[in-house]
């Protein structure tokens, strides 16, 4: 009996200098390589959403037969040009919905519940969130996501920038 060989998986790492990222119909995003492969509908995945959300970024596309294809990764969106980096970073943002809170109105416990009112970038929220460690997780170097009950995530991307009231506030809950 013959063993079947696996193959390896191989990261295709796209040069920054030998891509072309441009805005089709619909608000799609196409990419052309170097050597003249145009994707159209490409979508874009961290890697490391939380950890580092502007590092290793795989772009995908759906081929002929409707399956998920990997065109390449980016491994820092910081060595693109400002147009070319705000292209991904909004397929980043569709993929990837969550609420930045800019502010903490209150947070009010009760029957090991959370209830938060907040100031987020799409407008003032409330919402309720378990009061366990694993609705709570570390972004980045200081920063939060919070997971509410309907599993929507708002991010806190750096609990030093908020007030010292509101921190105060935020770390008599999430303290850990």
């Amino acid at each position: 009996m013959e063993e079947e060989k696996i193959e390896k998986p191989e990261i295709v790492f796209l040069d920054p200098k030998k891509i072309k990222v441009f805005r089709g119909t619909f608000e799609t995003i196409h990419v052309m390589l170097e050597d003249g492969s145009l994707y159209r509908g490409v979508f874009a995945i961290a890697a490391f959403p939380v950890s580092c959300p502007n590092k290793y970024i795989s772009l995908f596309c759906y081929d002929e037969k409707d399956r998920e294809v990997e065109i390449g990764m980016i491994e820092d969106l910081d060595e693109l040009p400002e147009e070319v980096r705000h292209l991904i970073q909004q397929a980043l943002r569709r993929q990837y919905f969550s609420f930045n809170i800019i502010a903490m109105n209150s947070i009010r416990f009760s029957f090991g519940l959370l209830f938060f009112d907040v100031e987020t970038d799409k407008g003032a929220r409330q919402f309720t969130m378990k009061w366990e460690t694993r609705y709570a997780f570390s972004f980045g170097t200081n920063g939060k996501v919070l997971i509410d009950i309907f599993e929507d995530r708002y991010i806190i991307p750096d609990i030093s920038r908020l007030n010292r009231i509101e921190q105060e506030l935020f770390t008599r809950y999430i303290y850990w």
